[in-house]
């Protein structure tokens, strides 16, 4: 960098000089670096070849409802009220109070709002007032001092200087106007990282009480086939005592009863695991997890989901905003490299009292004041100023790919989601279908057992075979329930219709 030497005018001349240059600076000034332009739309139509319009129903069972997709329907800002179930409302809304990672997101929102504050501080002029009170001794053999006693042939004497010094730095090329852009922008993307985790945390919890409930009734029926299978195992045994059945039929059961038995354990610890998981959710220690949960069979399977023009899913993602304010501060940092190799203008001005007594501060003859006016340029830098702004339009670039991934992921993620939605109900008629065909067997082999056409054994294996079915029926279940909850969040989860979200 290379600085003019300041030149100093009378103060009058000064004003009348610095005022005028100052302000045609300012009115000519322009922000350096490019300016930041929304990226479009994706200019496709929709989200898989072929588009889904309705599920599936199997009548008859629980989240067995058909479902028609809306298009262009908006997202509800509280889509997890429309499963109708009260415990699950009452655990989401404990989760936006109390869950530390929102909290946490929440926190970082404010840093960055300060930081955008705190930039505004460069618009405007520097004031500092300073005070200093000395007492010093000084050799006669040096440049004139004030006439105080000589004390063995020194002067020696007290100074007291009060001042107040005013700087400014127009902002010619923008610097700080593409500096206080690039904070705004990082507001933004702390923003709607927040929001994300907010529509993140909804959805898991969601998600967490279905697989907890899923869960539950997985480990009733296994347990209901568990008592089923040592019953069968008891009669083996009793009819192969008596030489009714033989060893291959014994084996072979008490195989199966210790294949049903290895099931338990990992049901109970992926059981034990998802109510740890739903307390942390929530906001409470494992120790503190609510006893109980809710019921598959209490949930209502939304009959009409809403589905957003890909044109509007870039505005509602928060993740896609995110992106985008990134791609946004990455674009006014260019600005801000480009500004720091163009010359900086400095106006400063100093007023005061010195007198050496602080009772004749501020009396005639003891007041001074300046005004200065400096200019400094980079000359010569070794390539870092060069180099800083080449790094800042390839950070723009590599905001910008990363831009393009998030809305290609966002897409997949609701193209995924709805072949979801499509396979899942197919997947529970199959299931459905299952469970009716096993229990229609375990009727009739009920009636055969009673009028004594069939033996204990036939019974148990078809009581058996519907238990297993009905494990396969609640999994299919719980799939529907979950999946339309990604869908609610994969579409942006509604945030705009959270005043507290859509204002800050």
């Amino acid at each position: 960098m290379v600085a003019l030497p300041f030149v100093r005018v009378p103060l009058a001349q000064a004003l009348r000089f610095a005022v005028p240059v100052a302000a045609a600076t300012l009115l000519a000034a322009c922000a350096a670096g490019p300016d930041f332009k929304t990226p479009a739309p994706p200019a496709v139509g929709g989200y898989a070849p072929h588009p889904l319009s309705t599920t599936v129903a199997t009548p008859g069972v629980a989240g067995g409802a058909a479902q028609h997709l809306e298009p262009g329907a908006d997202i509800p800002g509280d889509w997890w009220t429309l499963f109708h179930s009260a415990p699950l409302d009452a655990l989401i809304s404990q989760a936006l109070r109390h869950n530390h990672d929102l909290k946490a997101a929440q926190a970082a929102l404010r840093v960055a709002r300060e930081n955008t504050l705190a930039q505004r501080g460069a618009f405007l002029p520097s004031v500092t007032a300073s005070f200093s009170a000395s007492h010093q001794r000084q050799s006669t053999q040096l440049a004139p001092t004030p006439n105080y006693p000589v004390v063995s042939s020194e002067y020696q004497y007290n100074l007291y200087t009060p001042q107040l010094s005013i700087s400014y730095t127009p902002d010619v090329f923008g610097g700080n106007r593409r500096a206080a852009e690039s904070l705004r922008a990082q507001e933004q993307a702390a923003r709607f990282q927040m929001i994300a985790t907010w529509n993140t945390l909804a959805a898991n919890v969601a998600v967490a009480a279905i697989q907890l409930a899923s869960l539950q009734a997985q480990l009733d029926a296994t347990r209901q086939v568990l008592d089923a299978d040592t019953k069968m195992l008891g009669i083996l045994r009793y009819q192969y005592a008596r030489g009714y059945a033989s060893r291959v039929d014994l084996a072979a059961q008490e195989s199966q009863l210790a294949q049903t038995r290895a099931t338990l354990p990992p049901l109970e610890k992926q059981l034990a695991q998802q109510r740890d998981q739903l307390a942390v959710l929530t906001g409470r220690f494992p120790s503190q997890a609510a006893d109980g949960g809710i019921a598959l069979d209490s949930l209502q399977l939304p009959g009409k989901l809403p589905l957003s023009l890909p044109s509007a899913l870039v505005a509602q993602r928060p993740d896609v905003r995110q992106a985008q304010a990134n791609l946004h501060a990455a674009s006014a940092a260019i600005g801000v490299a480009t500004a720091a190799r163009l010359p900086d203008i400095t106006l400063s001005a100093d007023a005061g009292s010195s007198a050496l007594e602080l009772s004749r501060l501020f009396t005639g003859g003891t007041g001074f004041w300046d005004v200065a006016a400096g200019i400094t340029a980079p000359i010569f830098e070794g390539g870092t100023l060069l180099h800083q702004q080449r790094a800042a339009k390839a950070a723009y670039d590599e905001a910008a790919e990363q831009y393009r991934g998030t809305v290609l992921a966002a897409f997949q993620n609701v193209a995924d989601t709805l072949a979801a939605l499509d396979q899942d109900a197919r997947a529970l008629q199959a299931a459905a279908g299952a469970e009716r065909a096993a229990r229609l067997t375990l009727d009739l082999t009920q009636r055969q057992l009673k009028d004594g056409y069939a033996g204990n054994l036939q019974w148990l294996t078809a009581e058996q075979t519907w238990q297993q079915a009905r494990v396969a029926l609640v999994q299919a279940q719980a799939n529907r329930y979950a999946d339309t909850a990604a869908l609610y969040q994969a579409l942006g989860g509604g945030w705009w219709h959270h005043s507290d979200l859509s204002k800050q």
